[in-house]
């Protein structure tokens, strides 16, 4: 390992000091074939990515980084415009059999949505992985409710096999360790993970990993901008050789929140005056509070009599967990909360199934948020052909999702055509006898508003600036839209900036920042030969010995480290052999040695020993020859490693031979 160490010293806090490092790291074994969906990002001292999810996508995502030797995921997610196997990661480009557990470290989880971490029962409990799963208190709470919920659409309803079990979100949920926010936790010896806030949904976070000096930054989804309930994302300037970001509104600037709430509630209350009703697509916790806070506000002040109806059950869930972690929501909800909680709503009632079908205006919140199954996609079934009904779409739509398609003007729709059918104890879907095609007509208006948690390009920049990285990565998003991101990124901050697709890796060359302290000694010594002062600004060379000791470095003088170490001194010298023709003696040979070095080294110290040697500082020069060969002589050259440079000068001037007309004295 090739390193140069520059100081800082204890007592000169002037001095500051970096170790350049270039290693080479175990990386995850690279597929070539296309159609891949996992992303890997490898870090090493040189470090790297491997996306096998949101790699110019959105939705299922799944990074594999490799950092100082260190193997983590981040984030285990399903797809949710697939119902084949695309919908989970391809966990081969892990290892093609036996588990994972040996090739990974741990797993990070950023947040509860499914693209982040609905595909985790799957990869620990069906492929195999028995380390730590690291979400935070929000996010383990929350996470198996939803994985619950997708699991009986997915299998009780849907009647698909192959799929993982009650029990096994059980078992995979007993693997998870809890994180705190700012808290750094211990994974190893050598890896440490730090949570930061960062908006978005309740519980969401960022992570810094960091092995030795080397680390990465993953967002996970994040919002720059407060709300209603929510704070805005912050993190530290950490600096770190790379940051991993979404970049899912990469290239749209929104406009002001106020004026998106306004033109919100004007054609919710527009729709419900002419006897509409609006269905509002959300997910069970996130952007379905927000606006249900805001809808609640306006009925209370307009006085409005239409009733709004939420999916039943996910609103006393909502509230119980924004209960439970009132701390992070925002500070208006949190001084609030013991006079007035902001998520009972007076206005807002539990939905069931058969008021879809009840004359009169109505706005119903129902899940899923991009219509791609449950009752969300029941219910816009029955309302998509009466021109006078609305749907918002208030967030980011997956392609290959009905939200997705109606967004980008599909007027006819084909799909299956299930029908929830209740037993008394549960509800499946199944297709009706001879017809499991449905041919719909969409004639209700379709709005798209977005309300969506995630930073846009302005954010994206913003924390840039905050968090100072060397090297940028975009995950999370569309190719074009992250192209255009890239190309702002490299302009503005003159870093790297990559956007690997699904199944690439990306290699970044780190250099780490080894801070090392200097004994007052070896300054004053340094000092004491003279030179210009320090410059905090330039590095400088210093002689020592490098003591590594407790996780820490120092550089000491010689002596110091002797006597620390409880070692014996070894003088440690340089020899090298020069073949010289001269017909004179020996003795006459060594003369004119010492005659030649005395007129060409100028305030050098040259001796003629009475042993038969030359002198030059440390250095020793003998003459020899054979009987055979009188002419040819020897010259054995020895230096000590101190006057390496001058023995390496003095053996290539001897090679040339001595000058003729020498005399010797």
């Amino acid at each position: 390992m090739a390193r140069e160490v520059r100081c800082k010293t204890v007592e000169e806090p002037s001095l500051v000091a970096l170790a350049k490092t270039h290693a080479a790291t175990p990386s995850f074994k690279n597929k070539t074939a296309s159609g891949s969906h996992l992303s890997n990002v490898h870090l090493c001292i040189s470090s790297s990515c491997f996306l096998s999810g949101a790699g110019q996508d959105v939705g299922r995502s799944c990074i594999l980084v490799s950092i100082g030797g260190k193997n983590i995921m981040l984030d285990c997610g399903m797809h949710m415009g697939f119902n084949d196997d695309r919908r989970f990661p391809d966990f081969s480009y892990i290892t093609q059999q036996g588990r994972l557990t040996e090739f990974l470290d741990c797993v990070i989880i950023s947040h509860f949505h499914l693209d982040h971490c609905g595909a985790l029962p799957y990869m620990s409990e069906m492929v195999g992985y028995d380390g730590p799963i690291y979400m935070t208190h929000p996010t383990k709470a929350i996470c198996p409710i939803l994985l619950e919920d997708f699991r009986k659409i997915t299998v009780d309803k849907k009647g698909e096999t192959n799929f993982f079990t009650s029990q096994m979100i059980k078992d995979c949920m007993k693997k998870v360790v809890p994180l705190n926010l700012h808290q750094t936790v211990q994974v190893d010896d050598e890896l440490e993970i730090k949570a930061y806030y960062a908006g978005h949904v309740l519980g969401a976070a960022m992570v810094q990993i960091k092995v030795g000096s080397e680390s990465v930054v993953y967002t996970g989804d994040y919002n720059m901008t407060p709300d209603r309930h929510l704070g805005a994302a912050w993190i530290d300037k950490c600096r770190p050789d790379i940051l991993i970001s979404e970049s899912t509104y990469a290239t749209t600037i929104r406009d002001s929140k106020r004026c998106r709430e306004r033109d919100f509630l004007k054609k919710v209350h527009e729709t419900v005056e002419r006897g509409g009703k609006v269905l509002i697509p959300v997910f069970a916790l996130g952007r379905a509070q927000e606006l249900c806070i805001l809808l609640e506000t306006f009925w209370e002040r307009m006085n409005m009599k239409a009733p709004i109806y939420f999916s039943t059950g996910l609103t006393e869930k909502a509230n119980h967990y924004y209960k439970l972690f009132i701390t992070w929501t925002n500070q208006k909800i949190r001084k609030t909360f013991v006079q007035r909680n902001m998520f009972e709503f007076k206005h807002i009632k539990a939905f069931d199934r058969s008021y879809a079908d009840n004359p009169g205006p109505m706005v119903v919140f129902a899940t899923p948020g991009m219509l791609h199954a449950g009752q969300s996609l029941q219910i816009f079934k029955k309302w998509a052909g009466n021109e006078k009904n609305m749907i918002i779409m208030p967030g980011y739509c997956v392609q290959g999702t009905i939200g997705h398609k109606i967004l980008n003007g599909q007027k006819k729709l084909e799909m299956e055509n299930r029908q929830t059918i209740s037993n008394g104890q549960s509800e499946i879907e199944r297709c009706e006898p001879g017809c499991c095609r449905l041919s719909l007509e969409v004639k209700l208006q379709v709005e798209y508003m977005s309300f969506s948690a995630h930073a846009d390009a302005k954010g994206i920049m913003q924390l840039i600036r905050m968090a100072e990285p060397r090297n940028m990565l975009l995950v999370h998003g569309e190719a074009k839209k992250m192209e255009f991101l890239k190309d702002k990124i490299e302009q503005e901050f003159t870093i790297n900036c990559f956007m690997p697709a699904n199944g690439e890796t990306t290699t970044v060359i780190t250099n780490p920042s080894v801070p090392v302290d200097i004994s007052l000694n070896l300054l004053k010594r340094e000092m004491a030969l003279g030179g210009p002062l320090p410059d905090p600004k330039k590095p400088r060379t210093m002689h020592g010995t490098l003591i590594m000791k407790d996780n820490s470095l120092r550089l000491v003088t010689p002596e110091q480290a002797l006597k620390e170490l409880g070692l014996n001194e070894h003088q440690l010298r340089f020899t090298c052999r020069v073949q010289l023709q001269d017909p004179h003696s020996d003795p006459d040979t060594l003369s004119r040695i010492y005659t030649h070095l005395k007129s060409v080294l100028k305030g050098y110290t040259i001796q003629h020993l009475p042993d038969g040697t030359v002198m030059v500082e440390s250095i020793v020069i003998k003459v020899s020859s054979s009987a055979e060969e009188p002419n040819t002589k020897v010259l054995l050259l020895s230096w000590s490693y101190q006057d390496e440079d001058l023995g390496s000068f003095l053996s290539t001037l001897l090679k040339k031979g001595l000058p003729s007309g020498l005399s010797s004295m």
